[in-house]
């Protein structure tokens, strides 16, 4: 399969985060792209380095004081103290109900605030150079989809799929799966879907594509009552103005069984299949083995091959998009089996 990689990830590799209240080592970290661009190589899979720029699209599905803002924010925080290079900055205020989010602050922190939906999506001094080389690997992979080919991987990080039209958060910052979706409707498919697998529902893509007909949003994930992102992803969320009846969430009780989760999986199918999509973008979440540390379904690595195989029963072109996987080790071989149960299929 055609396979763009994320050559400037690494320089997004920030030390730490907090989960449950604790600092620890950061769950989303360079050797998760690491381990699955070693399995790609080993299964003969050649990783090409973008050559689309995605800024403009950038610009449609992003607000530009959000994208000047991850552009300069490094800058920013050095400016208020050259020994922050050594200090990750987080946000430590937001705004909530009755607060004005119209008005960008002064202040670094509450600036940080405006555009976070968390404190887990800490900054590097690369990060903005990371992020934006990740969304050209997948206007890359896009652009290859859009020209006629069956399908495109795009393997990057960090991953995009929490990061809304003007805010981070749950380690993305700029929307990869958006861009690829957005990039397709500009070279002429007149509707996309988009299918997110990740056991985390991709609350930022949701909201980007919340009002529109022209690309279906479904999700399976964990269900937020529970799990993070907490505040979207219920099943009542449908869509809105021209969207309505275009987003379609499933989301399952931590723990389902994988019999449950690939009964979704046929759920979302038949609603991608009724859409008449004319392409497919694929969010890759990982997060769904057996293994993740951080979430709680239990696919199997020979069950990401069955995944690879239903998609391709699809028959649309395809881009898939790497989003979670924090289980690193074992997160090559299950995101190449996807691929090749695709290939197969």
């Amino acid at each position: 399969m055609i396979t763009f990689h994320n050559p400037l990830h690494h320089l997004h590799a920030p030390v730490h985060e907090f989960f449950r209240g604790e600092r620890v080592p950061c769950f989303e970290k360079p050797a998760r792209a690491d381990y699955v661009e070693a399995r790609l190589t080993e299964r003969g899979h050649v990783l090409l380095a973008p050559d689309q720029d995605s800024s403009a699209v950038l610009a449609r599905i992003h607000a530009p004081r959000y994208l000047q803002f991850l552009q300069t924010a490094w800058a920013q925080w050095l400016a208020l103290d050259p020994a922050n290079a050594q200090v990750q900055p987080f946000p430590s205020v937001w705004p909530v109900r009755t607060l004005r989010s119209d008005i960008e602050p002064d202040n670094f922190v509450a600036k940080l605030g405006l555009y976070s939906m968390d404190n887990g999506t800490p900054l590097a001094a690369g990060s903005w150079q990371a992020a934006k080389a990740g969304a050209d690997a997948a206007a890359s992979a896009a652009a290859r989809v859009a020209a006629g080919a069956r399908a495109a991987f795009c393997c990057t990080r960090p991953p995009g799929h929490h990061a809304g039209p003007d805010f981070m958060g749950g380690y993305c910052l700029l929307n990869n799966a958006a861009v690829a979706a957005q990039w397709l409707r500009d070279q002429g498919a007149a509707r996309v879907a988009v299918l997110d697998v990740d056991y985390h529902h991709g609350n930022g893509t949701q909201s980007i594509f919340y009002d529109r007909a022209d690309v279906l949003f479904v999700s399976i994930h964990g269900d937020p009552r529970t799990e993070y992102p907490f505040y979207l992803g219920h099943a009542d969320e449908t869509g809105e103005g021209a969207g309505a009846g275009c987003n379609l969430n499933l989301p399952l009780a931590a723990g389902s069984s994988v019999q449950t989760w690939f009964a979704a999986l046929e759920q979302a199918c038949a609603r991608i299949a009724g859409h008449g999509a004319e392409a497919l973008v694929v969010s890759l979440g990982l997060d769904t083995f057996e293994g993740d540390p951080i979430s709680r379904f239990a696919l199997a690595s020979a069950d990401f091959l069955r995944l690879g195989e239903r998609l391709a029963r699809l028959g649309l072109p395809t881009v898939f998009v790497l989003e979670g996987g924090y289980a690193a080790a074992d997160l090559g071989t299950n995101a190449v089996n996807v691929l090749e149960g695709f290939e197969q299929g």
